[in-house]
């Protein structure tokens, strides 16, 4: 097939959040499965990696903002070891950014222009650079005006009838909306401003816009597929997705095993594999805590944390038990920044208790593949979780998780049940209602694991490390998918 993959960011080009991971991971496993894939993503002159071609072509993009006509260039790219062909629309004024979507904490003021910019700019490339595709493949509100300029101007071009038109959402709760003025920018008739489509209290939305007109919607795992059907998690989109619930599917997220990997990890200075994890993980803990400053005590339980810190992600719960936690031998590492009020207190206790607590509020790379390795558990009790990438980390790297059931965790994450245990499917711990009691059993059953049954500690760290988690399985359900949409449109 040949696939046009539209996204506002993607790695190594640009990167806020799991956006990026997505289209660089399935862009690529869709190529090395023999699929033509076109990566369509904005160009950031200022945040682009030095080390990357950006190659001039003679194709410019003409893009009507309702009265006035934007100019865009097209240049060439590539991911390395990879065959996607990677455009990027080169537009200064819009993209030649300190970053993304924000600055100084608060979103550009011309967000809509730029991104309706962009949806369009990706509807001209297709035809200046004679893509023809089977598939348009729009993500997220960026590019939700992708799938109304397919099923309202693209799919009327003759040849162009059965070109499938697929959406993801990778997180409901941005939406891109804004002030219903704006819809004038779309080009699209103002008659699909209404309730049903492109309206919604009051407001353009965009990601409703890529909902209503996409052929199937999908989302970055099956349970939040299912959540996202209920007001609790819908964002007042929950009726909208429910008219489209035959067409929407979740598909786990991959994993890029070629970055996230124990056996060839350059972060690591012992690298292992399922066989010789026990060995492996015990010199990767003695290492990270001498980095950290922790107690060189091996029969301390490790808790690792890699996280945004903030309520969605748990913090609170950390919080609440964090001090009853400690009346165990344990250790905590965590890395990240976040709420001020969660720096601080996370800042204080690694005052108070040297040795068992490291608080580091950056980030680094290679720090976090090194917690990933050297920890013995991996906390991520999040409020909720699309889908979740450091419990596949942590699985992969034979650091048990201790999760919510929630969004990505909740398939991905395995509690440690008799039954569960008994038919080697466990693989962490799992609490059900999102409460600081709740979470603390989960913790004290992971204590008492790695404590008192090591036998079962290995076991579970052995159901994790052996699953496939790469893109590859991902790209496959994504193929069929697309195989699927086009079928119904012959």
């Amino acid at each position: 097939m040949r696939i046009v993959f539209a996204s506002s960011e993607a790695v190594p080009f640009s990167k806020t959040g799991g956006l990026a991971d997505v289209a660089a991971g399935l862009t690529k496993a869709l190529a090395a499965a023999g699929h033509h894939v076109t990566l369509i993503t904005p160009h950031y002159p200022r945040l682009f990696p030095p080390e990357l071609p950006r190659l001039p072509t003679k194709a410019t993009v003409q893009v009507p903002l309702g009265a006035n006509r934007v100019t865009g260039h097209l240049l060439r790219s590539e991911f390395p070891d990879s065959n996607v062909d990677v455009v990027l629309i080169d537009q200064q004024e819009f993209f030649n950014r300190g970053s993304l979507y924000v600055e100084g904490g608060r979103d550009y003021p011309d967000n809509a222009e730029r991104f309706l910019f962009f949806s369009r700019a990706v509807m001209e490339a297709i035809h200046r650079l004679n893509l023809a595709p089977d598939v348009i493949h729009a993500n997220d509100w960026q590019t939700g005006l992708v799938t109304a300029l397919v099923a309202q101007e693209y799919r009327r071009l003759p040849g162009c009838e059965q070109t499938a038109n697929i959406f993801t959402i990778h997180n409901m709760a941005f939406q891109g909306r804004f002030h219903r003025d704006l819809m004038a920018l779309t080009g699209i008739d103002w008659r699909h401003f209404n309730y049903h489509e492109m309206e919604s209290y009051g407001d353009l939305n965009l990601l409703k816009t890529g909902i209503v007109f996409s052929d199937v919607v999908t989302t970055v795992s099956p349970t939040y597929a299912n959540e996202i059907t209920r007001a609790e998690f819908g964002y007042g989109l929950e009726n909208t997705l429910g008219v489209k619930f035959d067409r929407l599917v979740g598909v786990l997220n991959g994993v890029d095993t070629t970055e996230w990997n124990p056996k060839i990890d350059p972060f690591l200075d012992t690298c292992y594999t399922a066989s010789t994890v026990e060995a492996g993980k015990a010199a990767c803990k003695a290492a990270l805590q001498k980095e950290l400053g922790l107690n060189a005590d091996p029969d301390a339980l490790l808790f690792g944390m890699v996280s945004r810190m903030a309520d969605q992600k748990g913090f609170d719960l950390i919080a609440a038990r964090i001090e009853d936690i400690l009346k165990a031998n344990v250790q905590f590492a965590f890395l990240g920044t976040g709420e001020r009020r969660y720096e601080d207190l996370v800042t204080r206790l690694a005052q108070e208790n040297p040795g068992r607590i490291s608080a580091s509020l950056v980030f680094s790379e290679g720090l976090a593949h090194r917690i990933e390795a050297g920890a013995d558990a991996y906390l991520m009790p999040s409020r909720f979780e699309p889908c979740g990438l450091n419990q596949q980390y942590s699985l992969l790297y034979g650091t048990v998780p201790i999760v919510h059931r929630t969004g990505g965790l909740a398939d991905t994450v395995v509690d440690a049940r008799p039954e569960t245990v008994a038919n080697g499917t466990a693989n962490g711990f799992v609490f059900d209602s999102y409460d600081p009691n709740s979470f603390l059993t989960s913790v004290w059953q992971c204590v008492g694991c790695f404590q008192h049954d090591k036998a079962q500690w290995r076991q579970l760290i052995q159901n994790g490390m052996r699953e496939d988690r790469s893109w590859k399985r991902s790209a496959a359900e994504y193929a069929a998918i697309y195989e699927r949409a086009i079928g119904w449109l012959k």
